[in-house]
């Protein structure tokens, strides 16, 4: 008879587990980002695989402003803006190289990139979350979302769907719930 607490516990655990699924969204493997502010929308990959979120970017100059930090940049996208994009440097983060990205006399194992937050619309959510910045023009995606933003969107992701979320449909005035 004491077996039968213990189900009713288990039983409850498990209904809450479901609940907590059943609030998040599924999005596909690819999807449309919008990147408030910059005023582009461009086909993003999410990689639940990486970390963190890469924005492809060219031209990438660090400088001062009123004594903080921020970073000049052009998008890496053909599509894109010609002109400069200015934003406040968030911090600088150490990305693993790759095996093949490794040289021996520069000794480092990691490359350094700035980092930029970037309100990022995914079908009706605006979050903002931390990219860096790379380029990424050899990559079919100029936006790669990590898990570190993908945990901000409350995404579970299918890899057998794409664009699940449609086009992006954000408030441009004001974030939503994070």
């Amino acid at each position: 008879m004491r077996l039968k607490p213990f189900l009713i516990l288990l039983y409850l655990l498990c209904l809450s587990g479901v609940s907590t699924a059943a609030e998040k969204t599924v999005y596909g493997l690819n999807e449309y980002a919008a990147l408030s502010g910059i005023n582009l929308e461009v086909a993003a990959k999410l990689d639940t695989g990486a970390k963190t979120a890469s924005l492809s970017a060219r031209d990438i100059k660090r400088f001062k402003r009123n004594g903080e930090s921020w970073v000049r940049f052009y998008l890496a996208i053909d599509a894109a803006h010609s002109h400069p994009i200015e934003r406040p440097l968030a911090r600088v983060s150490k990305i693993k190289r790759r095996a093949g990205d490794y040289d021996p006399d520069e000794g480092k194992n990691y490359t350094a990139r700035p980092v930029i937050a970037l309100d990022i619309c995914m079908g009706g959510a605006l979050r903002s979350i931390e990219v860096n910045l790379t380029d990424r023009s050899a990559f079919q995606y100029p936006l790669l979302i990590g898990s570190e933003a993908l945990k901000r969107f409350d995404a579970l992701v299918d890899p057998s769907l794409k664009y699940a979320a449609g086009k992006p449909a954000c408030a441009t005035d004001a974030l939503t719930a994070e």
